[in-house]
């Protein structure tokens, strides 16, 4: 063969391999590359995949657990109480959320004497985020479980938010002698939106969806969504916390496993379990939560149907046994943040009635 032969044999070969196409999963193993510079309005701090160099207000541990033919490790926070009262209260955060959200609920909780552990669930915030790994939310509770167990808590109580209302269900389910008590702090799943009309997206779609979250996008979400059109300065942290990751050159494998996240959320509903859950329930409900997956996907008659929660609160409670409700009216998808001495006398009275209960 020729030289000029070889050399047009190497262009062509370098075109085809150009022209193939790059898979997703291909795409979203690399999260070491360089993401995209920040647009002017999403300066901020920036932070690794796993929240490098974002500050817990406790020390933070990582379990290591055998899943999926790999090793996942979970972070998580176990705060000790000064005068123990002989409980435990599992914090479980949302989808928009991490173990360090609930800084003041773990405050109060230490002080009436609850030992309180927070986890980051596998996927998100400082816990790790696979390339490949199979979401489910009884895999979620599995690894709850495994911590628990390796922590030597043996009955917990289990105060959710938002997605980790949906795990708190399963875990419920899965073990039912081992959950003491399930708080529900405006949990998502409560109605299930593929059902009503929300159409279904691929993972691809979503992953393309999550690689343009931004400071802005997270901030004006909330805002219309979550506080019902109001916005305080105290929840711009956990906003910076949010975009930092998509700051940084782990930008990748952030909006995979989000997008992974969100197809688990979207395709496995919960709603349709509530009667059987046999664990004392409280329900802490904020109102004027407008929260639903896929809304601005549907169709435009359906989305005012969607995210009604003060209908769908009291479905919640009529569908699970013996469950006890309590509304904020004036509150929204995170009640604790919003007003947290009205949360927090809700929650440690909610805590107290089933104590009295037991003794």
């Amino acid at each position: 063969m020729t030289s000029i032969s070889r050399m047009f044999c190497a262009v062509i070969a370098l075109a085809v391999s150009i022209a193939l196409p790059v898979f997703a999963d291909e795409a979203a193993s690399s999260p070491t590359v360089a993401s995209s510079p920040a647009q002017a309005d999403n300066d901020g701090p920036v932070y690794g995949p796993e929240l490098q160099g974002f500050d817990y207000p406790y020390p933070v541990g990582r379990f290591a657990i055998s899943s999926q033919r790999q090793i996942v490790r979970m972070a998580y926070m176990d705060v000790a109480p000064k005068r123990p009262n002989g409980r435990t209260v599992v914090l479980l955060h949302g989808k928009n959320f991490c173990a360090a959200t609930w800084k003041e609920s773990i405050d109060v909780l230490t002080d009436a004497g609850y030992r309180v552990i927070a986890p980051d669930q596998i996927g998100f915030c400082k816990s790790t985020k696979p390339v490949r790994y199979q979401y489910t939310f009884q895999q979620l509770a599995l690894n709850t479980h495994a911590l628990l167990a390796a922590l030597g808590v043996k009955k917990a109580t289990l105060v959710a938010h938002s997605t980790g209302g949906m795990i708190a269900v399963r875990y419920a389910l899965m073990y039912p002698q081992e959950s003491e008590q399930l708080v529900l702090v405006n949990p998502i799943g409560l109605e299930d939106w593929k059902a009503k009309g929300v159409p279904s997206i691929s993972i691809d779609d979503w992953y393309t969806r999550e690689l343009k979250t931004s400071a802005d996008g997270i901030r004006n979400y909330e805002q219309a969504t979550y506080y019902a059109g109001h916005w305080d300065a105290r929840y711009e942290p956990w906003v910076q916390m949010l975009a930092g990751m998509y700051r940084g050159a782990g930008k990748e494998v952030v909006a995979w496993n989000s997008a992974l996240l969100y197809d688990m959320i979207y395709t496995q509903p919960v709603v349709y379990e509530f009667g059987q859950i046999r664990t004392p329930t409280l329900l802490l409900i904020g109102d004027k939560d407008t929260t639903a997956i896929g809304r601005d996907l549907a169709p435009p008659e359906i989305r005012p149907t969607l995210g009604r929660y003060p209908e769908l609160a009291k479905r919640a409670a009529e569908a699970i046994p013996g469950a006890r409700l309590v509304e904020f009216a004036e509150l929204g998808h995170a009640p604790q943040m919003q007003d947290p001495h009205a949360f927090h006398q809700a929650l440690l009275g909610g805590l107290a009635a089933l104590g009295e209960k037991s003794n």
